[in-house]
């Protein structure tokens, strides 16, 4: 596919997207089926210029399959917005969710370059301190939540939270920096927050109807904690449709495990 193309000419009228695994066998006789070092298809880099182009996207999970569309098939009048509205867009959105925020961020949030993302930060953005340091909000949203987040919390994998909040030694302090991160990406631990902090990670593994849940701490738990973990653990148990059993131990799986 193109990074133009308005539509997949691979599939036909109502054929399902393809997953990750289709993808990997149709490209395989051909050079973009071919895996560079690190085992991964060549084809996957072709992934973010297609996305930023409007010319590709997520499509229906198929079980544990992640799958790959046209915007086109699932919103028929879609039209990628111009570069320069979809940019001033997002340099409003971005630091509303994750803000205060420095260019730093931004750009490692992207993948794009410090610089770049510097000369953006002149426009329409006002500084503010943050923890003895500066960063920036957008001129009408500097107003913050009027408590400060209390007890814990269970958060999943790469949730939006701790992958794209910053700063890194701030979100996750002291041991939490080795035992949440994995060289230095978040998401691919559950992790435990305390107080809006990472205090630990967590893993869950489901038996039939039961699902037991494993937390880590990396600080002390008080009574009302455990209290609070339990009322967690029963909501995750509610969603899944099984019975929660917590254990207070250490977590022996691997990252995304």
């Amino acid at each position: 596919m193109r990074c133009g193309d308005r539509h997949e000419p691979h599939l036909a009228a109502g054929q399902r997207p393809p997953s990750r695994p289709a993808w990997t066998d149709r490209s395989a006789a051909g050079r973009t089926g071919r895996r560079r070092r690190g085992g991964l298809p060549r084809w996957r880099q072709a992934l973010p210029l297609a996305a930023v182009r409007g010319a590709l996207c997520f499509g229906p999970d198929r079980g544990r399959q992640v799958t790959y569309t046209n915007p086109h098939r699932l919103l028929p009048a879609f039209t990628p917005a111009e570069p320069r509205t979809a940019l001033d867009w997002l340099l409003r959105r971005y630091p509303h969710a994750y803000g205060p925020a420095t260019p730093e961020h931004f750009a490692h949030w992207l993948a794009a370059p410090t610089r770049w993302a510097e000369r953006l930060f002149t426009d329409d953005l006002v500084p503010v301190r943050l923890e003895g340091g500066t960063a920036w909000l957008p001129a009408d949203d500097t107003d913050f939540p009027p408590a400060e987040p209390t007890g814990p919390r269970l958060l999943p994998y790469f949730d939006a939270y701790t992958v794209g909040c910053h700063p890194r030694d701030l979100l996750f302090p002291g041991p939490a920096a080795t035992r949440a991160l994995n060289r230095g990406q978040a998401g691919n631990d559950p992790v435990l927050l305390i107080d809006g902090t990472v205090a630990g990670v967590w893993h869950q593994r489901r038996t039939g109807r039961r699902v037991d849940i494993t937390v880590e701490p990396l600080t002390g738990l008080t009574r009302r904690h455990r209290h609070d973990l339990d009322a967690q653990a029963t909501r995750i148990g509610e969603i899944l449709e099984a019975t929660p059993t917590v254990t207070i131990g250490q977590v022996t799986t691997g990252p995304h495990a």
